[in-house]
C-alpha cells in the first residue's frame, strides 16, 4: 500500500495514518506492507510518520497554497516523483488520506495501473466550492472512498449521490490499550471541576465560544492542549474574561494522556468536525464528554457517555458543563464512555475493515492483470 499525503499541518488524518499502518511490532496489519509518499509543507510530518515506525518516502518541503496546490495536481515533476514511488515499492493499492493528495494521488494511480482508495476525514471537498471540481474529478475515477462517521457518508450521499456504490463507512480508531482507562481524579471539596480540550488552536475548533462558556461555569477550569494560529487572540480573550488561572494553554504535547488523566472530562466546541478523535481518545481513558451537537460528535456522545448539547452556543455549553458537574453518575458516564470506544471506535476494528477493503481492492487488480 502507498498511502499519499499532501498536508501542511500535523492533524486527524496523519493520526489515523500511524495508527492505520503501524508495523506488526506496534499491532498493525500482519502481512500489509505500508509506504506513506509524503510531499509535505512542515518540518513535523516526516518525524511524526517516521517515529510511529512507518516506511516514508518524502519529497522536498513544498510551500503551501493555491498556486502550490495546482502545481502538486497537475505538473508533471511531482506525478513522475509519485509515480516513482508506486512502482518502486511494487503497491497494490494508492490510499489518498487529504485533500491535497486527491488529484496527484488519482493521476498517479491510473498511469500506474493501481485501484484508488479515498479516506474522506472532513467534509470541506464537499463544502468548498473552490475544492469540489478538483475532488470531483478525482471521486469520479477512484475504485472506493471511505467516510470516517455517518455524518461524512451523508454529505458524500448529499453532494455526489452516484459515488453510492463505491462508498463505505469506516469510523477512525482509538488505540485502547495506548489510551487506557484511567480512574477519575478524587476532587476537593474547592477544587474546580476540571475540562480538557485537545485540538489545534484555529477557529474551526469554536475555542472563544468554549472560553465563553467557561466564564459563565465559574466552579469549572479548562485545559487546553495545542497550538495554533489563534493562541494569540485565545490569549487575549481570557484576559478580557478574567479567566486567568481557570484557563491554561499547555501548548503541544507529544503525549496528551497525562492531560487527560488530569481532568475530569473533555469538552469538544467545535464548529466543524468530521469525527471527533481527540474525543474519543479521552473517552477511552474514562473521561465522558460535554460536546457541541456538530459532525461526527452526536454519533457517541449522548446521555450515557456525557452531555450532547442542543446547539452550538456558549449558553448551551455552559448549561452542558453545568448538567456534568452536578451529574451524580459521573463514575457510570466514565465506564460507559470507555465501553463505547472499546466496542465501536477500536483502531482493530478500522484495521480490519481496512484490510477486507485493501483485499478486495488488490483482488480486483489482480482479476484485471489476468483478464488484460
Amino acid at each position: 500500500m502507498v498511502h499519499v499525503v499532501v498536508a501542511g499541518e500535523l492533524g486527524g488524518a496523519e493520526r489515523m495514518l500511524a495508527d492505520l499502518a503501524a508495523p506488526p511490532s506496534k499491532g498493525g496489519m500482519l502481512g500489509a506492507l505500508h509506504t506513506v509518499a509524503l510531499l509535505p509543507a512542515s518540518r513535523k510530518l516526516e518525524p511524526f510518520f517516521r517515529n510511529a515506525g512507518l516506511s516514508v518516502v518524502a519529497a522536498p518541503l513544498r510551500n503551501e497554497g493555491p498556486l502550490d496546490y495546482v502545481h502538486h495536481a497537475f505538473m508533471e515533476p511531482p506525478l513522475a516523483w509519485l509515480s516513482d514511488v508506486i512502482r518502486s515499492t511494487r503497491a497494490d493499492v494508492a490510499h489518498l488520506h487529504t485533500l491535497g493528495s486527491q488529484v496527484l494521488g488519482t493521476r498517479a494511480a491510473l498511469r500506474c495501473g493501481i485501484p484508488v482508495l479515498r479516506t474522506e476525514h472532513s467534509t470541506r471537498a464537499f463544502d468548498d466550492m473552490t475544492a469540489w471540481p478538483f475532488s470531483r474529478w478525482s471521486l469520479q475515477r477512484v475504485d472506493a472512498s471511505v467516510a470516517i462517521s455517518a455524518h461524512i457518508a451523508e454529505a458524500v450521499r448529499a453532494r455526489a449521490p452516484w459515488a453510492e456504490a463505491k462508498q463505505h463507512t469506516i469510523a477512525n480508531g482509538v488505540d485502547t490499550e495506548h489510551f487506557a482507562y484511567a480512574p477519575l481524579p478524587v476532587r476537593g471539596i474547592d477544587e474546580a471541576f476540571r475540562f480538557v480540550l485537545s485540538g489545534r488552536l484555529e477557529p474551526r475548533k469554536g475555542i472563544d465560544l468554549a472560553l465563553h462558556a467557561l466564564a459563565l461555569t465559574p466552579r469549572a477550569a479548562l485545559d487546553m492542549v495545542g497550538e495554533g494560529p489563534s493562541r494569540a487572540a485565545l490569549e487575549l480573550l481570557v484576559a478580557q474574561l478574567g479567566l486567568q488561572g481557570r484557563a491554561s494553554f499547555l501548548g503541544h504535547s507529544a503525549d496528551v494522556r497525562p492531560h487527560l488523566a488530569h481532568a475530569h472530562a473533555v469538552l469538544s466546541s467545535s464548529r466543524k468536525e468530521g469525527l471527533g478523535l481527540a474525543v474519543l481518545e479521552a473517552m477511552a481513558m474514562g473521561r465522558p464528554a460535554v460536546a457541541v451537537p456538530v459532525g461526527g460528535l452526536p454519533e457517541f456522545v449522548d446521555e450515557h457517555t456525557g452531555v450532547l448539547v442542543d446547539a452550538c452556543t456558549s449558553h448551551a455549553l455552559a448549561c452542558g458543563m453545568e448538567r456534568l458537574m452536578n451529574s451524580a453518575n459521573m463514575v457510570e458516564r466514565s465506564h460507559s464512555a470507555r465501553e463505547r470506544v472499546v466496542k465501536h471506535y477500536s483502531v482493530q476494528a478500522m484495521r480490519t475493515q481496512y484490510e477486507a477493503l485493501y483485499c478486495e481492492l488488490s483482488a480486483r487488480r489482480k482479476l484485471h492483470s489476468t483478464s488484460s
